[in-house]
């Protein structure tokens, strides 16, 4: 998608809009950051709220009346936000997370009785839409759901990717699409569902050992599935998979069917027939879909909590996967230093750290692609959550200051997600102590030993709590799930205060979760620590089962940036014991400047 050039275009497309929306007699029009798949990553072709607005960042909703442009955010996109909605006529509305429906509120208040809004069931979850659909109802508003008004004024509107499907294999594919089928079919038979939908692209790519390139950094593609009791449709783009591809799934019962072909199959399936369905995971389109004597069993999918409890396997490949992936940083970090300390360095700007990064990770063996766009951010701009550096805006690394970087990589073997940050010259009193605050609720979380099945957003405190001592906070979660060579950000789990502690958020053997607590002053710097965590068992009592964290992770903390006045002895003991595996595990992989930098970062506090 063409990037927008001036406030004239955003200008011309929001009066497109509106005069659209007067010939179809819409007062309101949302459009939300999604896609019939609910991808937190959208293919260019649902980036309508980004194209209508300007503004760029992975989550908000967009809303137009005939007076009124609005972009709902949360605090991660707010500086963003504010910078790329400027002279548009977009405002920025806060919300205090991502996951707040508070358009919905206004849009209940602002609309009078009898007036119409719209949207595209298409790409809005359901459990969304129940929300709205109710608020609009008890005040008297109408709700168009069977538009997509984007159709009627983007002329361009990109066409569906067309990337091939390929297999992800053994050794790193760990268990036989046979056995995760069968698997499949035990939870539906136990929930009493002879058959299952799936929309969610990580869902799909995991079950049938399948990946892609169709979602930007996600090695997934677009396609629904429907498992029934002996076999199974995948819906998905013509010519996509290789004839050999195909030939394999049908040995497992797997047929293929076109992507457009999905809703039709809802609606054909047999009365009688029980269908269960994930209502945080199935758009309000595809649910509207189901034939009328169809019973829905709602419940979440069972693909879900499969894939978030790595195999014993699995976590070995990730172990493995992080040492090469920390090996590529030792390079990466050899390379920076040296430039960071030469007073006459060539100049250095925030996307010569994105290049750079991006090149030592290729020469790794397994490594597919970034895992999200690199945060590159230098001082002020390092206080942006979400910040991405653009050839048309970013900052030269001069001067003295912190620089936060925030990167990732896919692998055959698993998916990587760290932060780090590093001192351009000489760090002041304020950031070490900022800096040791942060680590210091790396730390406590990293600690932590929990009774199994605790629920992950409980766990969020531990993190917060140095911060919290010093009258200080941060504005986005401590951890999300990360997937195997799947999505960087996966569920069920997430440590953050803004998810519900529900049941299926408890924590269990094999999960992969980000701890990342951080510490931003807008305009001055950012701060954010960020190893990924394996959960694993601890010890079994009569109070039951205990679990803990393993750290993954394989890169040096910049211990430069550290007031050790602030620090215990248990927090000094387990830094040093880190950068002692860190040095035991990289060292092999390294020489020459990469390892002198290893050894050198890696010295005992």
């Amino acid at each position: 998608m063409p990037p927008l050039d001036n406030n004239q275009d955003r200008a011309g497309r929001l009066a497109d809009l509106r005069a659209a929306m007067r010939r179809e007699g819409i007062d309101a029009f949302v459009v939300p950051s999604s896609d019939p798949h609910l991808s937190e990553y959208l293919p260019a072709r649902w980036k309508g709220r980004e194209w209508l607005s300007g503004f760029s960042g992975s989550v908000g909703t967009f809303i137009a009346t005939q007076e009124f442009a609005g972009v709902w955010t949360d605090a991660r996109y707010w500086e963003q936000a504010e910078a790329e909605l400027a002279g548009s006529g977009v405002q920025l509305m806060k919300i205090p997370s991502g996951a707040s429906v508070i358009w919905i509120d206004w849009l209940a208040a602002t609309l009078q009785p009898g007036q119409t809004a719209a949207l595209d069931a298409r790409v809005l979850g359901l459990a969304t839409m129940r929300q709205l659909d109710l608020a609009l109802t008890t005040r008297g508003i109408k709700l168009r759901t069977d538009t997509d008004l984007l159709d009627h004024v983007w002329g361009q509107r990109p066409e569906l990717p067309a990337d091939p499907v390929y297999e992800h294999q053994s050794p790193h594919s760990t268990l036989s699409r046979a056995d995760k089928l069968a698997a499949t079919r035990a939870e539906m038979a136990r929930l009493g569902a002879s058959y299952h939908f799936i929309s969610t692209l990580d869902d799909i790519a995991y079950l049938f050992n399948l990946r892609g390139a169709d979602v930007n950094y996600n090695p997934v593609f677009l396609a629904h599935a429907l498992v029934g009791p002996r076999d199974a449709t995948l819906y998905v783009g013509g010519g996509k998979l290789p004839g050999e591809v195909e030939a394999r799934l049908a040995e497992d019962g797997v047929r293929l069917a076109p992507y457009a072909d999905a809703a039709q199959a809802l609606g054909a399936l047999p009365a009688g027939a029980v269908l269960l369905a994930d209502p945080r995971r199935i758009t309000a389109g595809m649910r509207a879909a189901v034939a009328p004597g169809v019973k829905v069993v709602e419940a979440v999918n069972p693909t879900t909590f499969a894939k978030s409890r790595k195999t014993d396997d699995e976590a070995r490949h990730v172990r493995a996967t992080m040492e090469q992936d920390g090996a590529a940083l030792c390079e990466f970090f050899a390379w920076l230093e040296p430039l960071l300390d030469d007073p006459q360095r060539p100049r250095l700007t925030e996307l010569d750290i994105d290049a750079h990064i991006t090149a030592a990770r290729a020469r790794r063996e397994g490594f597919v692609c970034p895992s999200f766009g690199t945060i590159a951010g230098f001082n002020a701009n390092g206080a942006i959550m979400h910040y991405r550096a653009t050839p048309h805006a970013h900052a030269v690394i001069e001067g003295e200051g912190l620089l936060l970087i925030d990167s990732g990589g896919q692998y055959l073997g698993g998916t990587t997600d760290i932060t780090r940050v590093v001192p351009v010259g000489t760090p002041s009193a304020d950031q070490k102590r900022d800096f040791t605050l942060v680590l210091k609720g790396t730390i406590a979380l990293s600690s932590a030993v929990f009774p199994r099945g605790t629920k992950s957003p409980m766990l969020d405190a531990l993190a917060r709590a140095p911060l919290w001592a010093a009258g200080m906070d941060y504005g986005h979660g401590t951890g999300h799930g990360v997937g195997y060579f799947l999505n960087v950000h996966e569920g069920p789990q997430s440590i953050s205060p803004s998810t519900p502690p529900d049941p299926h958020t408890a924590m269990e053997p094999g999960m992969i979760t980000s701890v990342e607590p951080g510490l931003y002053k807008p305009g001055r710097y950012g701060i954010r620590i960020e190893n990924l965590v394996l959960n694993v068992p601890f010890q079994t009592t009569e109070f039951g089962e205990f679990l803990r964290f393993e750290t993954l992770t394989l890169c040096p903390i910049d211990t430069r940036c550290l007031d050790l006045s602030i620090m215990r002895p248990d927090e000094v003991a387990w830094l040093n014991a880190y950068h002692e595996t860190v040095r035991a595990r990289l060292a092999p992989h390294v020489s020459g400047a990469a390892l002198a930098w290893l050894q050198r970062r890696t010295e005992a506090v």
